[in-house]
């Protein structure tokens, strides 16, 4: 089950507390437990072990139950309310990202029908510092794996069903679960509303433990065999529009039939200026397919 394989098996999470949590935190991991079902494991018992200064239980933990994901839960005085979303590689820390919870409220608080369990959620991500911002964009690509679920080769518009939306204002992470309503529009295409279903989050981002940009760069490589294939003479511009270059061999453009013009009329002896620059045009042309 563990060998390398060209396509792996879904992430899995674990979920579990520290030694001291508070009723927040641990309603915080149920609920995210349930957005992240059945790809998760969630741990009742409590765990004494601190993630930044040894992380060898949670090593331990993610070889034992084979998950490369984690959601870490503690509380005390100096971090309260306190989350470490995290991921390994080759069962070690990759990287580790602690945010604190300021705001909060649990899926049992508002009161609206929720999506099915294992629902596979759209992703979006609002506000410029997840762009620039370094801690950000490696939270973003943490974010991505934690919650983005199985790749499946297409999609029906039905299924298109949970969104969970982040924003990045003033040094915040708001987070919020939202439910998408298909209304008749009149035409074939639907209207649009969204219903918030929680759980809804305003974090705050505290320490960091992120990877070399070598360790980094080995995490995402690809083999060889799932890189696509350059096909030749095929190219695409900044649009996506793609080009295909067709070579032709020389053509004998002096026994062309072209519109008779007086301007256009042999002269003794030889072809026209026209069909010397036309004979001399190069082999290859360049054509939108």
């Amino acid at each position: 089950l563990r060998a390398p394989k060209l396509t792996e098996n879904v992430k899995t999470a674990m979920i579990m507390k520290g030694g001291n949590t508070s009723q927040t935190v641990t309603q915080a991991l149920k609920d995210i437990y349930s957005l992240k079902k059945p790809n998760a494991v969630l741990y009742k018992k409590k765990n004494i072990t601190r993630p930044f200064e040894d992380s060898t239980s949670l090593e331990f933990f993610s070889k034992k139950s084979d998950c490369s994901l984690f959601l870490f839960g503690s509380h005390n005085k100096k971090r309260p309310n306190n989350l470490i979303f995290g991921r390994l590689f080759d069962f070690h820390v990759l990287d580790m990202i602690e945010l604190g919870i300021e705001k909060y409220v649990s899926l049992s608080e508002i009161k609206t029908s929720k999506c099915p369990e294992g629902t596979k959620p759209m992703l979006v991500f609002a506000g410029e510092a997840f762009d620039v911002d370094n801690d950000l964009k490696r939270l973003k690509s943490l974010l991505l794996d934690f919650f983005r679920g199985p790749t499946v080769p297409a999609v029906r518009l039905a299924g298109l069903e949970h969104i969970l939306h982040f924003t990045a204002l003033d040094g915040k992470i708001y987070m919020r679960s939202y439910r998408c309503l298909l209304k008749k529009s009149g035409c074939r295409t639907p209207r649009i509303e969204l219903e918030e279903i929680g759980p809804s989050f305003d974090f705050v981002m505290r320490r960091t433990h992120l990877a070399s940009d070598d360790l980094y760069k080995l995490a995402h490589r690809q083999p060889k065999a799932l890189k696509p294939k350059k096909k030749k003479n095929i190219s695409h511009d900044a649009f996506g529009t793609k080009f295909g270059r067709v070579h032709m061999q020389k053509q004998d453009l002096s026994k062309l039939q072209t519109r008779k013009m007086k301007g256009l009329r042999k002269r003794k002896g030889g072809v026209d200026s026209t069909e010397d620059e036309a004979a001399a045009a190069p082999k290859q042309v360049k054509v939108e397919s």
